[in-house]
């Protein structure tokens, strides 16, 4: 496997959203996708998962900014890659559905409702390919359809008359339709029920098989990574607290989070018992905690928890931020210090 994907030290802030000024909904994010792979994104809502697929696909808008951070994509066979957030816009529409496609969770919102699928993927093929004609076109619409189970006769249909599940894999064959290396996807499931779930879950699954292209997939459904993905990172007031295997993430999971996460689905094998949520809800980000934002919500924190902000260190089987997890494998000392208050620019 070969290097996709770089995010390097990425952060995003909303300027002057608030009264109490801006928002760092993302911060200090890092992590790698490989050619092929499938890389989950977890986590409650409001801890960033959605912002990140938006910075690092450059469709973040105002008063969105990345102050800081690169996402470097690499071309095949391209060593040096390029930094999709210093990319001017002609460069950007190089990228754009040819390298790196996108599939969001609203499929009504997403596709045009008064316009027939056919001339919605017309619309994409010939933005990247000109010399095809309406021949190809139409044949290539109806191949794309088939891959996801959709006959030809829905290529003359309008999005109100096609259902949930016909909707969602509509968006998926679109995001298809120029071969990429990379689809990002955003709840692509949420709306449908868990029968149609499974059934574009099992789909994408093969399409990823057959075609070869990596997926970065952002869920609040840990449960359903578990199943799909090849590693997962768990998000949390805007940072990643934990990074690893998918079957790492499943059987051991690190960071006192991911624990509660894990512990909030039931298991087809496991014997029955009793399941217990997460306590409280999740830190505002105007005003997130001197040190880890989960601190408030943990039973295994101590002093050092409440001081100063962990940072994300390879404990063993995985990359944790814990203080508690990296002193018991003897990684780093619980900190005694208070560290300055971070100003956020």
């Amino acid at each position: 496997m070969t290097r996709l994907l770089e995010v390097s030290d990425l952060d995003v802030v909303y300027l002057g959203l608030t009264d109490e000024g801006n928002v760092r909904a993302c911060a200090d994010i890092n992590f790698t996708l490989e050619r092929g792979e499938i890389l989950g994104i977890a986590g409650e809502s409001a801890s960033g998962k959605s912002t990140l697929l938006t910075a690092v696909t450059r469709l973040q808008q105002a008063p969105a900014v990345t102050p800081k951070g690169s996402v470097r994509f690499y071309d095949a066979g391209d060593s040096e890659g390029v930094d999709l957030i210093a990319a001017d816009e002609k460069a950007l529409r190089r990228y754009r559905w040819s390298d790196i496609s996108i599939v969001m969770q609203s499929a009504m919102a997403c596709l045009n409702p008064v316009t027939r699928l056919e001339a919605q993927f017309a619309d994409a093929l010939r933005a990247h390919d000109r010399s095809l004609n309406r021949a190809q076109i139409r044949q290539r619409t109806a191949d794309l359809l088939a891959m996801v189970g959709i006959a030809p006769q829905a290529m003359g249909k309008f999005a109100h008359e096609l259902s949930g599940g016909m909707r969602q894999r509509a968006l998926i064959a679109l995001a298809l339709a120029c071969d990429p290396d990379l689809i990002v996807m955003d709840e692509p499931t949420t709306a449908v029920d868990v029968v149609m779930q499974r059934q574009i879950l099992n789909q994408i699954l093969r399409l990823q098989h057959e075609l070869g292209f990596a997926v970065l997939f952002v869920t609040h459904d840990l449960s359903l990574l578990l199943e799909m993905a090849d590693r997962i990172a768990i998000m949390y007031g805007g940072r990643i607290v934990e990074i690893g295997q998918a079957r790492q993430i499943a059987d051991d999971p690190q960071h006192p989070y991911t624990r509660g996460l894990r512990n909030a689905f039931p298991s087809l094998t496991e014997p029955r018992r009793e399941r217990h949520g997460i306590p409280r809800s999740p830190p505002d980000l105007r005003k997130l905690p001197a040190g880890c934002a989960f601190e408030p919500r943990c039973d295994e924190s101590v002093a050092a928890c409440a001081a100063v902000r962990p940072e994300l260190l390879d404990i063993g089987p995985c990359l944790a931020a814990c203080h508690v997890r990296a002193a018991e494998r003897g990684v780093a000392p619980l900190p005694t210090a208070r560290p300055a208050t971070e100003v956020i620019a």
